[in-house]
């Protein structure tokens, strides 16, 4: 079990495959990229492996989150699902993804036994796609959301961001286009996972500027803190359902007292939380031939000494050393 001072037990692992990623979102990178890590120092296949099995089979873990970078780029990464997914207990998973490359890759990854995708999508607009990513592949999103969907890898959730003076006014047509589609829509409050640290918490679109938004056009019921659980969206149901939207308030709502993640970098390295200034390394343990309980009991002391919150709801809170694509969302 990972458990922390707090009584939280963390059963919810997201693992970044590669910091990589083939676009350059203006909320995440520069334009010319990042300093990516060294081939050496990214976890093997075989190493991802061995650790997602001693976190399901020795720690408590009962869902895996496939992340990046973007994690389509892992050449291995049919072959990482199909070998968790012969696992016992077999853990939920799942896989975020900017969906780029998923409309090749959608059926190979179910029928390994990957169980659904979040795929990150800001706009309906090309031309706005085009000036948030710094790539024209707009099309190649919305192709990729619909293989996942008709493969089978459901509920798929599309995540978006709000930027001012770019996609601010697209709320209520996202989500009239998700209901169309048979997608769950969830926004996301920015975060300050910026390489460039050009974040400012006056400039972010909030998650109640969200649901003011999407109130002109549509009437939402609060689901219930019953429902929500540990899971980071609140969620409303849409003109009574069964559609449902949710939001992700990390910022203006932080749901820390419910956090049941654990994370591990594309390097080996344990975070308790995605903005920890903290890591513990478990790449030096495998390579040095600790076996699997020394792992296990690492991985315990560093969950151990969780903090109580993220620190996003303090005004003062600076952005962490490592950009989002080497941690992993």
């Amino acid at each position: 079990m990972l458990i922390d001072t707090y009584d939280r037990v963390a059963t919810d692992l997201r693992v970044s495959l590669t910091d990589r990623c083939n676009l350059r979102c203006t909320y995440c990178m520069p334009e010319e990229g990042l300093q990516w890590l060294a081939k050496p120092d990214l976890l093997s296949d075989d190493e991802i492996v061995r650790l997602v099995r001693i976190a399901v089979t020795q720690l408590g873990i009962n869902e895996v989150r496939f992340t990046g970078g973007e994690p389509l780029l892992r050449p291995g990464l049919v072959s990482i699902v199909e070998q968790c997914a012969a696992l016992t207990p077999r853990p939920k998973m799942s896989l975020t993804t900017n969906g780029i490359g998923l409309k090749r890759t959608a059926a190979a990854l179910e029928a390994a036994g990957l169980d659904r995708v979040n795929v990150s999508l800001d706009t309906l607009r090309p031309d706005v796609f085009k000036t948030l990513t710094r790539r024209d592949r707009h099309h190649d999103v919305l192709a990729g959301l619909e293989a996942a969907r008709d493969a089978g890898l459901t509920p798929v959730k599309v995540n978006t961001v709000l930027m001012p003076g770019l996609n601010d006014d697209e709320a209520p047509d996202l989500l009239t286009w998700a209901v169309e589609h048979g997608y769950e829509l969830r926004f996301i409050e920015q975060m300050p996972l910026d390489a460039q640290h050009g974040w400012k918490r006056d400039g972010m679109i909030t998650a109640g500027d969200i649901l003011t938004s999407l109130r002109t056009r549509f009437t939402l019921t609060a689901e219930g803190d019953g429902e929500r659980g540990s899971a980071p969206a609140e969620r409303w149901l849409v003109d009574g359902g069964p559609h449902r939207v949710g939001v992700i308030a990390s910022v203006t709502r932080p749901f820390c007292r419910a956090c049941d993640r654990t994370r591990l970098t594309a390097d080996g390295q344990v975070r308790t939380c995605l903005f920890a200034r903290e890591e513990t390394d478990l790449r030096g343990a495998l390579r040095s031939g600790a076996p699997d309980e020394e792992i296990a009991r690492i991985w315990r002391l560093a969950m151990w000494g969780k903090k109580a919150g993220s620190g996003l709801d303090d005004p003062s809170f600076l952005q962490p050393d490592r950009p989002m694509s080497a941690i992993g969302g």
